[in-house]
């Protein structure tokens, strides 16, 4: 057996398959560089360190749920002057995530609730949080589902594994009373533990229409807003206003 099969073995021994396709491109690279054997080392550990830090980020993605692709970098900052792309810059230190305060957006559909939600989750990924995006019909559909297999808790400690989970669309359909209970234990759960980002068109004093039951719904906003941002956005709606334009 030549040297670089043993080398290969070797890699597929060590789970390090990656190095086997590059093998011979870094090994060239070396030789036509001079590199010394510990600069050599460093080239064959540096590419399998950013082979993995590249798969995890694709697996944390994937799981995720973001249901389209919304980066920060394709927001319309001119169409939507209520917030500025300065005060979402600011959020990207992850100072909310590592201190646990919430995000919330607060405005009528189209004004970009849910793009700035998605693009400050990638943003998170890529910083190395793990992020859950659901809406809040799937989220409590879920968490009612795990409910009557007699599993909320366990479906509630699972979502608490994530660094950050975003709630889009609170408010736009009405809740039941066992909805309404199944969310509280999530939030009360997140509470001071994990950070929310949530997007809803309703102000805090309409909460009342989708909350069936007042008892429910005072003590999920209280801990939704005690420790929080809160942004509201107004104007137009994007998606109205461009199929206008078209």
């Amino acid at each position: 057996m030549c040297a670089i099969e043993q080398v290969n073995q070797q890699c597929r021994h060590l789970n390090l398959a990656s190095l086997i396709t590059v093998l011979p491109e870094l090994l060239q690279q070396a030789e036509a560089n001079e590199l010394s054997y510990l600069q050599y080392t460093d080239l064959l550990l540096g590419h399998e360190v950013r082979q993995r830090n590249d798969k995890r980020l694709a697996t944390n993605r994937r799981k995720a749920g973001f249901p389209v692709e919304k980066p920060l970098e394709s927001f319309d900052y001119r169409h939507q002057t209520t917030i500025t792309k300065r005060q979402i810059n600011q959020l990207l230190d992850f100072d909310f995530v590592d201190n646990r305060p919430n995000l919330i957006f607060i405005g009528p559909p189209g004004v970009g609730k849910t793009h700035l939600s998605i693009g400050i989750g990638i943003k998170a990924i890529e910083a190395g949080y793990k992020v859950l995006f659901a809406s809040a019909l799937s989220l409590v559909e879920s968490l009612e589902v795990a409910e009557l297999k007699g599993e909320l808790k366990k479906k509630i400690n699972a979502l608490c594994k994530y660094d950050l989970v975003i709630i889009d669309e609170l408010g736009y359909l009405p809740m039941n009373k066992q909805g309404n209970y199944n969310l509280f234990q999530l939030i009360n759960a997140l509470y001071e533990y994990r950070s929310i980002i949530l997007t809803t068109n309703k102000d805090f004093t309409a909460w009342g229409e989708f909350f069936v039951d007042e008892n429910v719904a005072v003590p999920i906003i209280d801990r939704l807003i005690q420790h929080s941002r809160i942004f509201m956005l107004g104007g137009e709606s994007y998606r109205l206003k461009h199929k206008t334009n078209a």
